[in-house]
């Protein structure tokens, strides 16, 4: 009888952390549908892994709030109550002026031409009716701007909330069909060329909140 070869402790860490990295993007850019199950042996044979990367990756996804656990024990990404979409849209209205207000004496315009590049192509996902890929592109947009905040336990915050969102955000999209992207990340970019911090926190408020308001209609 052959003995079980030991599982290199290395090789379990980063298997763990690749699947955790990949499912949280998954999750935060709306690929997984609301209500979505997941098991520990579907997620170990759709990416090639053993359970225990599955279950910590998992475990690190629930401690976000990015997965919950069902009564019967399974595992699903998150169904949004419209109190709980109303909790999120506040917080995201909360932090994210003040992270566009750190960044704005470092938005120089390499930052400013980098964000019409990425609005560009955020317009071109709205085009072609890519839900993920306006998600993605709408998400790179704020990040971008807010790593210059040099604000990370804020962005952690707000990271954390785009990913209990996602999956609801790509519900969202489905309601809306929208066929041009929404002004605000013009009205942003106006304001930052301006050097308008109320300005700059308006339109940033203005779009958080917008489209969070449809989903509880």
């Amino acid at each position: 009888m052959q003995t079980p070869r030991p599982v290199d402790p290395a090789l379990a860490a980063a298997a763990h952390e690749q699947l955790y990295r990949t499912l949280r993007q998954q999750i935060m850019h709306g690929e997984l549908a609301p209500g979505q199950h997941l098991t520990l042996r579907g997620l170990a044979k759709d990416y090639g892994v053993s359970m225990t990367p599955a279950r910590e990756a998992l475990r690190r996804l629930a401690a976000e709030g990015a997965v919950s656990l069902t009564a019967s024990g399974r595992v699903m990404t998150p169904e949004l109550s419209n109190d709980r979409i109303e909790e999120l849209a506040k917080l995201r209205a909360l932090i994210e002026p003040e992270l566009a207000s750190r960044a704005l004496p470092r938005a120089h315009m390499a930052l400013i031409e980098r964000l019409q590049v990425i609005n560009m192509a955020n317009a071109e996902a709205v085009v072609k009716q890519d839900a993920v890929g306006y998600i993605r592109t709408n998400l790179e947009f704020h990040r971008t701007l807010y790593l210059r905040a040099q604000a990370p336990a804020m962005l952690a915050v707000v990271e954390t909330v785009w990913l209990q969102l996602g999956p609801t955000m790509r519900a969202l999209y489905g309601k809306l069909r929208r066929s041009e992207a929404p002004p605000t990340h013009r009205m942003i970019l106006a304001a930052l060329k301006a050097g308008d911090d109320p300005g700059l926190r308006l339109a940033i408020r203005t779009d958080v909140t917008q489209g969070l308001r449809h989903l509880q209609a």
